[in-house]
């Protein structure tokens, strides 16, 4: 089984076909946030803190970390990203235990976040554009760290799915010429919406199982995507969600702080035998039982956690190294 795995300087995530489904939290990033953006280039992180810790609080087992602020002061992301990149990570990896994904469009900064990240991180991304190749592999191969492999190319995103599938193999086979094994590319087959192209989420369906059992790579993607656009959206991705981690994705970019989509891992996860005895299922029920009580999610789950944590148990998709 191909297990990708992702570490902090304390604790371990594994990705894979057997392992419960890896939520990487999306909140530290400033695109679409105006506020985040105005208080990172301010050199404010209070938004970043409080993100950081609820999502870890709420079940992300990686946070992604995007610095992709665009100053008024400077329009040069090449200038001012890697900095505010290496000092955001600085600052999240003081405040919560769990594994990070470095991600920016900007290969300095992801070298910049590299640099100062402990651990093995997720990095995030890689695309089958040949210049993107030459530029990120070999930061991959030089850290020795996985890559998430976004399926579109010099031509752009293809609403076919057979030719996504044709770059996320090019990929795998451009990373293998770099010495990177197939193990460490999670392959993103990009989510289209399902409110502007009706046969998305099957397409994506059918895509995750070839690239899990022709190619034997994980998958991710940011979930929300396929509900783009469209009223009640956290219905869609939460019934998405599950039939994803059915076909075979084994991750997501995603809001967890949103218990519906939480709620559905939780289930799926304990409907594909990767809660053993229904224990994480039981203690998010608690969860549920507070929030609809009148409790903040992140607050009851912060609390389950703790109850969890002195009861001793522990679960099976992150684990604690010896530091």
């Amino acid at each position: 089984m191909t297990r990708t795995t992702i570490e902090s300087r304390t604790r371990t995530v594994t990705i894979g076909f057997d392992e419960p489904f890896c939520v990487i939290g999306e909140r530290i990033n400033p695109t679409g946030r105006k506020k985040l953006a105005a208080e990172l280039e301010a050199g404010n992180f209070t938004t970043v803190e409080a993100d950081a810790l609820n999502q870890v609080a709420c079940g992300a087992m990686v946070l992604d970390v995007n610095a992709g602020v665009v100053y008024n002061s400077n329009p040069d992301p090449n200038q001012t990203e890697p900095p505010l990149m290496r000092a955001v990570i600085e600052l999240v990896q003081g405040l919560v235990d769990v594994p990070l994904c470095i991600d920016s469009s900007v290969p300095a900064a992801l070298e910049a976040g590299l640099a100062a990240a402990s651990g093995r991180p997720l990095l995030n991304s890689v695309t089958g554009e040949e210049e993107r190749l030459e530029a990120i592999l070999p930061l991959v191969r030089k850290y020795n760290v996985p890559v998430v492999a976004i399926s579109n190319d010099d031509t752009g995103i293809s609403e076919d799915p057979e030719v996504r599938f044709t770059v996320a193999r090019k990929i795998v086979e451009r990373a293998a010429d770099h010495g990177i094994p197939a193990n460490d590319i999670v392959v993103d087959p990009l989510v289209m919406p399902v409110g502007a192209m009706g046969s998305a989420g099957r397409q994506v369906f059918a895509l995750v199982r070839k690239l899990r059992d022709e190619l034997g790579v994980n998958t991710t993607c940011g979930a929300s995507n396929i509900s783009f656009g469209l009223p009640n959206r956290h219905g869609i991705n939460a019934a998405f969600l599950p039939m994803a981690i059915e076909a075979g994705m084994t991750s997501a970019i995603m809001n967890p702080l949103r218990p519906a989509e939480m709620e559905a891992i939780r289930a799926a996860n304990f409907l594909m035998n990767h809660d053993p005895n229904g224990a994480e299922w039981i203690r998010f029920a608690r969860v549920l039982d507070a929030v609809a009580a009148g409790q903040d999610f992140a607050e009851a789950s912060r609390m389950a956690s703790a109850g969890a944590a002195a009861g001793g148990r522990s679960g099976r998709g992150a684990r604690r190294r010896q530091a």
